[in-house]
């Protein structure tokens, strides 16, 4: 990684975040460059030293990774644009617009050789504790899947994927995860305060509870599920608030919305291909 370039084509808080990520871990800044239509963005990363500019078909021959951190609905456009460069380079490219497959990618480029990453990030990256899905295509060598590892390792865990069809259960389950994780904490807090708690007060217990249970599920040696007994003393308040949750199909209800995710994952991404 010590004399790589890396490019990111888009501005915006994921690639924010994989920025300052590898100038974290020491990273040159003189070795980034960043391309934005949107000025004031660009302005912002100007205070990390970094290379910026409007003109991503110059980023392209700049660098020797291309991260494409735009949204998919105006990633063939972009794609289309330096498709030329990247076949005569052949940067490796890491993509972590959700729902484009490595099909779809291959056919912005008209090209099936280029080394090609397919990331599935989440919002908690922004603060170093996301948790990124990998998939690559066959055409990227061990060291290009090492380089792709290695930026997203910056802002928290990495998997890899045993296929790239597992990647819309990742978006399933990490990358639409925390919307999960802030509806139970909302309910909670409005549970407190309809139980009589001050609407602060409940507040801040509901976002520590889940702070705190987190950090336990990842330090602890012990399963989730050990843990949940740990709180649940029989016949206790606790047994009595998870009976109900049982008696309403909780555990079956998080499984068919990500059912629902997962598919509307998939429904993306043949809209996607075939439009490609």
């Amino acid at each position: 990684m010590k004399n790589l370039t890396i490019g990111f084509i888009g501005a915006g808080n994921m690639a924010n975040s994989l920025i300052v990520g590898l100038l974290a871990s020491g990273f040159d800044p003189k070795n980034i460059w960043a391309t934005n239509k949107n000025l004031e963005k660009l302005d912002r990363l100007k205070s990390l030293h970094i290379h910026t500019s409007t003109d991503n078909r110059l980023l392209v021959r700049q660098v020797d990774v291309v991260v494409l951190a735009v949204k998919p609905q105006i990633l063939k456009n972009v794609v289309v644009k330096i498709a030329d460069l990247v076949r005569e380079k052949k940067p490796l490219l890491i993509s972590i617009a959700a729902a484009i497959n490595l099909k779809t990618l291959q056919a912005y480029l008209q090209d099936n050789s280029i080394a090609i990453v397919r990331c599935m990030p989440n919002t908690p990256a922004l603060l170093g504790c996301g948790a990124t899905g990998l998939w690559a295509n066959v055409q990227c060598s061990i060291s290009q899947k090492n380089i792709a590892e290695s930026v997203f390792r910056r802002v928290g865990i990495v998997v890899w994927a045993s296929s790239e069809k597992e990647l819309d259960s990742v978006a399933a389950l990490s990358g639409s995860g925390p919307a999960y994780f802030y509806l139970f904490i909302y309910a909670l807090q409005e549970a407190g305060f309809e139980l009589g708690l001050p609407k602060e007060m409940s507040r801040l217990l509901s976002l520590q509870t889940a702070l705190g249970a987190a950090r336990m599920a990842i330090e602890s040696e012990q399963s989730v599920d050990e843990l949940k007994q740990n709180v649940a003393s029989p016949g206790g308040t606790t047994q009595a608030a998870l009976k109900i949750l049982a008696q309403g199909h909780f555990s079956e209800l998080i499984k068919k919305a990500m059912l629902a995710a997962r598919q509307r994952a998939e429904e993306m991404a043949d809209q996607f291909e075939n439009e490609a």
